[in-house]
């Protein structure tokens, strides 16, 4: 026993010299999906014998047994840390949470439905090695998402990296290798309302990107509808912009100067050829579109008086029931 207690020694030396791999994985309703998850990461994470991955798995509030699922796969393992919110916050949330519990050299997002392969983790870590602290997985083919989906998501990218000061990689979702300084950076962040996207763009660092198929969900449906996505959206604009408050000043200026020509034009037709009869259908229509201006950069004006107001209560961005690590 005392000849076998130097060879246990290097061993257990040589895992630990091993780099660290944290896989964040937020879930809010995926018990469908967890089986085949696991499934796949074991299939996958074993080959990458340079490296110790530790999987944070965040569930986000969910309603059907998740938890319970996840206490049930986990039990015998060694490599995972279930990380337990006291509702649901939204995935925003639940990733930044899990960011904040990974211990990891490098962490990487990814979520449940296995949409992102696990496969392409390894060309992200040669990427990692190569010196880049940030690896992004470009979506190159997304036939696995509906032509609204993608039409949406391509007009989205357009729209924001127009207007905002951080332009957002297009098709890039949260899928991506993200070294430990970065995840410093992003866990420093005092803001509570996060729209991740944006805060990965914005924090910079040495980027590099590969490019990937999306895959078709393994199961279940997703939490994202059109109403959510519309919210999604705005969140993303207004968080890294206030062109659209501009815009309305430029609009504004354009109308005030439309309304003085005119009011000029009406003079000069009053001069040479009379009063005539005012129509009140053009006055009619011309007071309802200036109201409708008016109420929609008064609501412009909310939307950014209503995140200053929620920031200034300093909330945090979720709350933690529990965190149960593995002996590993």
């Amino acid at each position: 026993m005392t000849e076998l207690a130097p060879a246990a020694a290097a061993l257990t030396a040589l895992a630990d010299a091993r780099k660290r791999i944290s896989l964040v994985i937020p879930m809010f309703n995926e018990s469908e999906a967890l089986g085949v998850l696991f499934s796949r990461l074991d299939a996958v994470l074993p080959a990458l014998s340079g490296y110790h991955f530790e999987l944070v798995c965040v569930n986000d509030g969910s309603t059907d047994d998740t938890l319970a699922r996840l206490h049930q796969l986990t039990a015998a393992r060694v490599d995972v840390t279930l990380v337990d919110l006291s509702r649901n916050f939204g995935k925003e949330a639940a990733l930044s949470a899990g960011l904040f519990v990974a211990s990891g050299d490098a962490v990487i997002p990814i979520d449940a439905d296995l949409q992102d392969p696990p496969e392409v983790i390894n060309e992200m870590l040669a990427k990692w090695e190569e010196g880049f602290e940030v690896v992004l997985a470009k979506r190159g083919d997304r036939s696995s998402d509906s032509i609204a989906k993608r039409f949406t998501a391509q007009s989205f990218y357009r729209i924001h990296n127009a207007v905002a000061d951080v332009e957002i990689p297009p098709d890039v979702g949260d899928f991506r290798l993200i070294d430990r300084v970065v995840v410093n950076a992003l866990n420093d962040l005092p803001e509570g309302r996060r729209f991740m996207k944006g805060l990965f763009a914005w924090v910079g660092f040495k980027t590099t990107t590969i490019v990937y198929r999306r895959d078709p969900r393994s199961a279940g449906t997703s939490k994202f509808n059109a109403w959510k996505l519309w919210n999604f959206a705005l969140e993303g604009v207004a968080s890294f912009s206030i062109s659209p408050l501009r815009i309305w000043t430029y609009i504004g200026v354009a109308i005030a100067l439309a309304a003085m020509g005119w009011g000029g034009w009406i003079a000069l037709r009053t001069i040479i050829w009379g009063v005539d009869l005012p129509g009140y259908a053009s006055l009619l229509v011309a007071v309802l579109f200036l109201g409708g201006l008016q109420l929609i950069g008064i609501g412009m004006i909310g939307e950014y008086l209503g995140r200053a107001f929620m920031e200034s209560k300093r909330r945090p961005a979720y709350l933690i029931r529990q965190v149960v690590r593995s002996n590993g």
